[in-house]
């Protein structure tokens, strides 16, 4: 994050205010570091972790934390890329264990043990004392953006569908230039949670360390769908795992929506009224398949984007994303990401109808629109897990007040 703080003798800005109590309330619950014998506030999601997951597990914990802490979601991004890079610099000998045996891929892994998340809450605990102290400027995005999610587990015995929500995207990692970035995303797990689990903690991960992110984030963001895979086989093969998932990721950078998808899930954008067509989902009818896909054995199966531990199957399974780019001009009211647990039920064109009906009842308040969606899915009756995820490039009441009529799909302009 950029470094620095306003002027004294100018007197703090709402958002700092609210900034420096959150602060000062934290550090009363936690007046000073963890001793040996004080377990940290979170756990691993596994004993064991290679050197390029250490960081997006990390993120993930401290993520899920502060968010159910109630950090203002700026600060907490912040705060995280600040203790992650302190943490990855310094020297961790003494809070990892080689693990003396290797996976069958050969690779060695290390354990994350209490110890070394007790010392990443300390290096978080240690910033947020100096920030109190002399609070960096955290410089917001420029573009205006309202998010509004919902999911629900449905009839099913399980939820298995995450989702990721980044519009601090720049500030989770440490990205100091001029260009607005916002990352979103939806996973549509089965046969567990697990890969679902890592995709929502890592893609953006490897979307945020790809060497071409900053000249090329198209290329970066669909060469991080088979990275995560990649690495996802490698924990499956250790820990028998045998779940899979499908996905689909927005991108936003500056005036450019780049998306990427495997799987049934999908992304949907609206421009003043009309559904503009991004992507056509990959599922076991389509004919055709530009992606990697190894083997036409199993037709039904090769249509799914899935991290998966079952590896009889992962031959006939792409982990190759198709993706898009479409140039924004403004105009635009929202885009959609949703699971096929909302598609499967809800054409593209009646999302239109549902959301200017919403809005035009509660007076262009856009923050319930998702659960609207939601509901009007399981109307229709869908029974599987639901995610939804709308983010209004706009003012929800703009819409409203443009008096939107859907006159048929456009197409994307696709410029990669």
């Amino acid at each position: 994050a950029s470094t620095g703080s306003p002027p004294p003798s100018h007197p703090p800005k709402e958002g700092e205010k609210k900034t420096l109590a959150w602060l000062a309330g934290f550090l009363r619950d936690w007046p000073g570091p963890l001793g040996p014998a004080e377990p940290p506030p979170w756990t691993a999601s596994t004993a064991l972790l290679r050197p390029d997951e250490t960081a997006a597990e990390l993120t993930e914990r401290a993520r899920g934390f502060l968010g159910r802490r109630g950090a203002p979601p700026l600060l907490a991004a912040s705060l995280i890329h600040a203790a992650v890079s302190g943490i990855l610099q310094s020297d961790l000998g003494n809070f990892k264990k080689q693990n003396l045996d290797q996976d069958e891929a050969g690779d060695n892994t290390s354990s994350i043990s209490p110890l070394t998340l007790r010392h990443f809450f300390n290096k978080l605990l240690e910033i947020c004392g100096e920030w109190q102290k002399e609070l960096p400027a955290l410089k917001p995005s420029k573009r205006y953006l309202q998010i509004s999610i919902h999911a629900t587990r449905n009839t099913r015995r399980k939820m298995e569908d995450r989702h990721v929500s980044l519009p601090e995207f720049n500030q989770l990692f440490g990205l100091e230039d001029d260009v607005d970035r916002a990352y979103f995303a939806v996973y549509d797990g089965h046969g567990g949670i697990e890969a679902a689990n890592y995709a929502a903690a890592h893609l953006h991960v490897n979307v945020a360390h790809h060497e071409k992110l900053l000249e090329n984030p198209a290329e970066a963001l669909r060469d991080s769908f088979q990275k995560t895979d990649e690495m996802f086989l490698l924990r499956a093969r250790r820990e028998k795992l045998r779940s899979g998932t499908t996905g689909v990721s927005c991108f936003l950078v500056d005036d450019k929506l780049h998306i990427a998808w495997l799987g049934d899930s999908q992304v949907m954008l609206v421009q003043q009224g009309k559904v503009i067509t991004l992507m056509e989902p990959h599922k076991p009818e389509r004919e055709s398949r530009t992606a990697c896909v190894l083997s036409p054995v199993s037709h039904s199966l090769s249509f799914f984007f899935q991290f998966t531990g079952d590896l009889l199957q992962k031959p006939y399974i792409s982990g190759c994303a198709d993706g898009t780019s479409f140039e924004l001009t403004g105009t635009e009211d929202y885009v959609l990401l949703a699971c096929d647990g909302f598609f499967d039920a809800i054409q593209p064109g009646e999302v239109v109808d549902h959301v200017l009906e919403h809005l035009t009842q509660n007076h262009g308040d856009g923050l319930q629109t998702a659960e609207r969606l939601v509901a009007a899915a399981k109307e229709s009756g869908s029974t599987d897990n639901i995610t939804v995820l709308v983010l209004f490039l706009r003012e929800p009441k703009d819409i409203v007040g443009g008096g939107l009529s859907r006159e048929g799909v456009g197409q994307a302009e696709v410029i990669i």
